[in-house]
């Protein structure tokens, strides 16, 4: 990879980067320090001082408190640095990470890549255009796609159609995972809401009974994973409520209803009776152009979706943001045209994707292929300032020993230096994300394994690698 020179002024923050004050604004749920307002309320709720999730269970929403801003600044391990300094030495590096990616814990076969986030000159490479198993770090791909070809402020839309010559409600499906029948929907779209909206514009219309159906002919192609039924995910469909999810919790697996378009229908339709309408028996069907729009409710923008997404490492979000990068690149919305909408949005921004192979949007599938190589190139481009637009790739990364799928990692003093999107599946281990030297300067790296026999000692030998950029000079 050659210098790709641009100014990056950046300092290690409580939840990772603090970006420079006018990128800040343009994308994502901060505030105004740059913090993420996630992060803000868990190091809050540390201190039992209000915040989010603070009851203990988890995934499981909590009842937030009030909860007063964290300290913006945490400086690299070992001193204190106002503005950051110069990049580490390479061969200083190299004398550092060599002996800790020869690990036997990391299988047959490694590939990493350290880039300087300042410059975007590589620092250290081995294996860097090896095209590896990436597991859930295909996530990162999907983010900028997604973000690149939608905007960091597009919603996602769950209407109801009426048909006036057959009395047919139909609910539409938009593709929103994060729909929700919680009676607290906590700043997502509301099922609830939409009954009550839809119920009001019935009776303007002097009806009370319906026969209810829904849509879900926004995608196409089989609605199940090629992993099969799986607790990582719901059957992807335009239309769920809750992600399908049958225990109440916001995050990790759980078992999901076995069809998730039926099951939110059925939840809509109660939600109508409590407001006074009558339905029969929910059925799939197609809202024909002579429907009259009835409601609508909107997901969060989709900067806070990625955001959610690369946090939790969720698969249903990222499956959802596969294909709608299909639908704005006019593709077929089922994994094969999610695979080639992504593809072609990455070569859009110029990104290396010799070896390359898009197989969802979760990296759930083993046939997807990343290089390390092509994972920093996108950490570099989405904190390029010249497109604010990808930010949330970089500010939704799980920050460790603090958030998401690395809030239990990092015991031994790189919490919260160190943020990166994990990735695991049986015989592959990676980790790629944003690391902050002793002097505050900023280091964009991918580490990936295969053919390991271990998941806890690989995942500590990424760790002690990704360590290792921390304390390195």
């Amino acid at each position: 990879m050659g210098t790709n020179p641009w100014p990056y002024t950046a300092v290690a923050a409580t939840a990772g980067l603090v970006l420079a004050a006018g990128v800040v604004t343009a994308a994502g749920p901060w505030d105004s320090s740059g913090q993420r307002t996630a992060e803000r309320d868990r190091a809050a709720a540390q201190d039992d001082a209000g915040g989010a999730d603070h009851d203990g269970a988890p995934g499981v929403a909590g009842a937030p408190k009030p909860a007063p801003s964290a300290a913006t600044v945490l400086t690299g391990l070992g001193g204190v640095a106002d503005v950051p300094g110069s990049a580490p030495n390479a061969k200083a590096l190299a004398a550092a990470l060599d002996p800790l990616l020869a690990d036997p814990a990391l299988g047959g076969r490694r590939s990493a890549v350290v880039v300087d986030l300042t410059t975007g000159k590589r620092l250290y490479g081995s294996g860097t255009d090896d095209a590896l198993t990436p597991a859930s770090t295909t996530k990162i791909a999907t983010a900028v796609a997604a973000l690149s070809a939608l905007g960091a402020d597009h919603r996602l839309t769950t209407r109801t159609a009426y048909e006036p010559d057959t009395k047919e409600l139909v609910l539409v499906g938009g593709g929103d995972p994060t729909l929700t029948a919680r009676e607290d929907s906590a700043g997502q779209a509301s099922l609830r809401t939409l009954a009550a909206r839809t119920a009001a514009a019935l009776k303007q219309r002097k009806v009370r009974e319906v026969t209810l159906s829904y849509d879900t002919t926004l995608y196409a192609g089989p609605e199940v994973h090629p992993i099969g039924v799986n607790d990582n995910l719901a059957a992807v469909t335009a239309l769920m409520a809750d992600e399908a999810r049958t225990d109440g919790s916001t995050s990790g697996p759980v078992p999901r209803v076995p069809d998730p378009a039926a099951d939110a229908t059925r939840q809509f339709a109660r939600f109508l009776k409590d407001q006074g309408i009558k339905t029969t028996s929910p059925g799939p069907s197609k809202a024909t152009r002579r429907a009259q729009p009835l409601a609508q409710v909107q997901s969060p923008p989709l900067s806070a979706l990625v955001e959610r997404m690369m946090t939790n490492s969720d698969n249903d979000i990222a499956e959802a943001l596969a294909r709608h990068t299909a639908l704005a690149a006019g593709e077929r919305a089922d994994f094969a045209g999610a695979g080639r909408a992504i593809r072609a949005q990455l070569t859009k921004l110029g990104l290396p994707l010799r070896g390359a192979r898009f197989a969802d949007g979760s990296g759930l599938n083993r046939e997807g292929r990343l290089s390390a190589g092509l994972l920093t190139r996108l950490l570099l481009k989405a904190a390029d300032p010249s497109h604010p637009e990808l930010r949330p790739t970089l500010t939704g990364l799980p920050v460790a020993g603090f958030t998401g799928t690395l809030s239990d990692r990092y015991a031994d003093g790189a919490g919260g230096i160190v943020r990166a999107k994990t990735g695991t599946l049986t015989g592959v281990n990676t980790l790629a994300g944003t690391a902050v030297t002793r002097n505050g300067h900023v280091l964009g790296f991918a580490f990936m394994a295969s053919e390991t026999a271990d998941v806890t000692a690989a995942r500590t030998a990424l760790d002690r690698a990704a360590t290792a950029l921390t304390t390195s000079r």
